[in-house]
């Protein structure tokens, strides 16, 4: 057993499961990002309402430009994160 508290254990270990739902939401924008560029100019795409079963027909270009915007901020926010973890080891 290590000599860390265990608040700073459970710390590091929410940090960790952040950081891999940070990972794992970058891979699923990257998929929708690549899907919508990939689309033909005549296909339809419909966004989901969030927690609903229904379904409205969006704009592709203006879809995939949010998705791309959404994937930066992801990415910004992982790179974030390791920069700050890379700060707490040079301390």
């Amino acid at each position: 057993m290590s000599g860390r508290a265990p608040r700073q254990e459970e710390g590091e270990s929410a940090k960790l499961r952040r950081k891999e739902e940070l990972s794992r939401r970058i891979k699923e924008q990257k998929v929708v990002v690549d899907e919508l560029s990939n689309l033909k100019k005549n296909r339809k795409v419909y966004r989901q309402q969030p927690n609903s079963n229904i379904f409205f027909l969006v704009d592709r270009t203006e879809t995939l430009s949010q998705c791309k915007n959404t994937l930066d901020e992801l990415k910004k926010a992982h790179q974030e994160m390791e920069n700050s973890e890379k700060a707490k080891i040079k301390k």
